[in-house]
């Protein structure tokens, strides 16, 4: 494997990210859209659609900021890996960037002031600007793709129209398209967490929404071919019988799947296919893009030189060393209701004694020794092949050897004692609720 090539695996696995976990906070705003209040309504149904937008909003809450970080991600890697492809992206695109970024600050202030609204009235104010912050930034970025995939991006400094680039056919079509995949996965994951909060009501709503959201987010997928074959054909065909179809044949299984397991009110399932459905469809795109980043623009010719991408490599895998395990711990607080509203906080009951503890108790420190060193020699091997050697092989050995680095290292940290806490933590805490002070 090529160095170039590195940097947009990071970049992809990122967008992807964001699709999945951003595209869901999204959608959690857009349902809020669809039940704000309205004096029109019967007290029961107002009272009902209160609940819908108050369960969208308490989902978010744990997750909503971690979830930019993949849109950070993106942009850093690309603007330092591709810096060429970078620039022609943000001056040709700089109107719809810009609606997105106003959609981000819009939403991010909106929801901060929704903790101090004083009444019912300031409430709904507060959420039609959310709600439609949460509209206008996945259109923005979904335009903002469209006009990549449609080659109306030339090479260079603003070289490329400010408006008729992002405002075509494809553009339109995949923001749309970005709009009807938020609410998609916002409803499945809603439904699964009303589920495990045991909320019948919710459930029920939710799982409505997931199934019609999923019908027009189909419908539009089917649609855009016809719009690509027309507007973007390289695209077309290499989504359909070029390297794309992969993808393309993952999404759809996926889609149904969750459909499925909707149906089946299988809810913590479909929350994995339904993530992998969307995430088949930024593969399949991938491949189907490639070699060219831009039109007329490999993404060899985009990259930075040799020196630039092995720090970025090395940022990028030694950053995820800390990324991973953090997230990995908040979305597992988040998906085992440990945030949610009047959840019991229970002291985790104490480790069966074993008789072997001192034994395993004087291994420990040679362990976690070892392990210390083993990540800092793959680590020191990993910087080393990326760094000197040339051939494709070696950069690929190199970077198995710092994923190795990463994993070992996570490890010698010996998380299982850091989630059971210090010794002596359970006592000092036992007296009051977490947080407390």
């Amino acid at each position: 494997m090529h160095l170039y090539l590195l940097p947009i695996l990071f970049v992809l696995a990122g967008l992807a990210l964001y699709v999945v976990l951003g595209g869901a906070d999204f959608g959690a705003g857009l349902w809020q859209l669809a039940t704000l209040a309205s004096p029109r309504r019967e007290e029961e149904a107002e009272e009902r659609a209160e609940r819908i937008r108050e369960h969208a909003h308490h989902a978010m809450g744990p997750v909503w900021e971690a979830n930019h970080v993949w849109l950070v991600f993106v942009l850093t890697v690309t603007w330092t890996a591709y810096p060429q492809a970078f620039g022609a992206i943000a001056s040709t695109l700089a109107a719809p960037l810009l609606l997105a970024a106003l959609g981000v600050v819009a939403r991010g202030a909106a929801y901060a002031l929704r903790a101090g609204g004083r009444d019912r009235r300031e409430l709904a104010r507060i959420d039609t600007i959310f709600a439609l912050a949460s509209l206008l930034t996945p259109f923005a970025l979904g335009a903002t793709l469209g006009a990549i995939v449609s080659e109306r991006v030339p090479p260079g400094n603003a070289a490329g129209q400010l408006f008729s680039s992002w405002l075509t056919p494809t553009s339109l079509l995949v923001g749309v398209l970005a709009v009807a995949l938020s609410a998609y996965l916002a409803a499945v994951y809603l439904a699964a967490d009303a589920a495990r909060e045991g909320q019948a009501e919710l459930v029920e709503a939710f799982r409505v929404r997931a199934l019609l959201a999923a019908a027009v987010a189909g419908a539009l997928a089917v649609a855009g071919l016809f719009v690509l074959h027309g507007d973007a054909h390289r695209v077309y065909h290499r989504l359909l019988d070029g390297p794309g179809l992969a993808g393309l044949a993952v999404s759809v299984a996926a889609g149904l799947a969750t459909v499925g397991l909707v149906l089946a009110r299988r809810f913590e399932a479909a929350r994995g296919s339904a993530a992998l459905a969307v995430s088949g469809m930024v593969a399949g795109w991938a491949l189907a893009q490639q070699p060219y980043v831009l039109h007329g623009l490999t993404l060899r010719a985009a990259a930075a030189p040799h020196e630039t991408l092995v720090l970025v490599v090395v940022a990028t895998i030694a950053g995820a060393t800390i990324l991973f395990p953090s997230l990995g711990l908040l979305f597992g607080l988040t998906l085992r209701g440990r945030f949610d509203t009047g959840a019991e906080h229970r002291a985790p009951s104490e480790a069966p004694a074993r008789s072997d503890g001192r034994a395993q108790g004087a291994l420990s420190p040679l362990r976690a020794g070892l392990r210390t060193r083993l990540a800092l020699a793959a680590l020191l091997a990993g910087v080393g092949l990326l760094t000197v050697a040339e051939a494709p092989w070696a950069h690929g050995v190199g970077v198995a050897c710092l994923f190795a680095a990463m994993i070992v290292g996570f490890l010698a940290l010996d998380p299982a004692r850091l989630a059971a806490g210090a010794p002596g933590a359970g006592e000092e805490s036992a007296g009051g609720p977490p947080g407390g002070g």
